[in-house]
Order: C-alpha cells, then sequence, then structure tokens
C-alpha cells in the first residue's frame, strides 16, 4: 500500500510505539531496536505477544520473528519524495495445507487493515479503530 509520507515517517511509525499504539497494538515494551526483543499488547482482546527484531535497515526494512516462530518482514519503498509503498511478507506458517492457508489469509487480512489505520493517521491524522473494532464483542470486560 502506498502511504503518502516519506519513508521515514512510515518507517519511524512501525518503530516508535508511541505512533504504532494510535493505529495497531495497545502497549508496547519499547522501541524496536536490531537484536532486541519487545512485547506488544492488545489489551482489549487480553492477548500479547514477544517478537524479536532480527533485522533493521534504517528507513528501508524491518524483519520480526514472533513467538510461533514466524517472521513478518516490512519494507518500505520511495515512490517520491512524499510517497512511501510499504510491503509486507508474513512467512513461516506451519500445519497442513489448510492450515497454512487459513493462517495466511487472516493474516493478510489483519496487515490490511493495520495499514489502512497507518494511511488514515499519517495521511489526515485520523484514528479509525480499526483493531478494536473489528470484534467489539471479543473485547475483554475489566
Amino acid at each position: 500500500m502506498v502511504i503518502r509520507k516519506p519513508a521515514a515517517e512510515v518507517y519511524e511509525a512501525f518503530v516508535n510505539p508511541e505512533i504504532t499504539t494510535q493505529f495497531w497494538f495497545t502497549k508496547s515494551s519499547g522501541r524496536l531496536e536490531a537484536g532486541k526483543r519487545v512485547r506488544w499488547d492488545w489489551e482489549m482482546y487480553g492477548v500479547g505477544d514477544e517478537f524479536l527484531v532480527t533485522a533493521m535497515e534504517e528507513n528501508r526494512r524491518l524483519v520480526i520473528e514472533s513467538s510461533d516462530r514466524t517472521e513478518v518482514e516490512w519494507v518500505f519503498t520511495p515512490r517520491t519524495e512524499n510517497e512511501t509503498m510499504v510491503t509486507i511478507t508474513h512467512s513461516g506458517f506451519t500445519g497442513d495445507g489448510d492450515a497454512v492457508v487459513n493462517q495466511a489469509l487472516d493474516s493478510m487480512g489483519g496487515y490490511t487493515m493495520v495499514l489502512c489505520g497507518l494511511k488514515a493517521l499519517l495521511e489526515h491524522n485520523i484514528r479509525l479503530n480499526l483493531v478494536a473494532d473489528k470484534a467489539p464483542d471479543a473485547h475483554v470486560t475489566h
């Protein structure tokens, strides 16, 4: 998806949890750094996971590995000075063919929402609350 902002700004939105929590997860143990483990939580659903940052190329590429050993790679490709193409690849799914397809489809839908939320935030300063509103009946009550 194209985000109409410079690559440095789009990259920072994924590295800096003060920005990421505005369109994706609700809580983070810290900024992404190569070789560092971070925890992300989606408090409304009572779930979270730990991730290892396995590669970072400033303003160009991020790679993380989740606790289930799948890998997510973000590539930030400048199209113009103020346009960045963001490509996300989630790989390493396990199980039989149907299980892998279901995991891939779920991942694709989730990351599409994340990119749409990011686009609205960075381009229009609008918080769409897509992740929280996707399954409001699944929210944990405190």
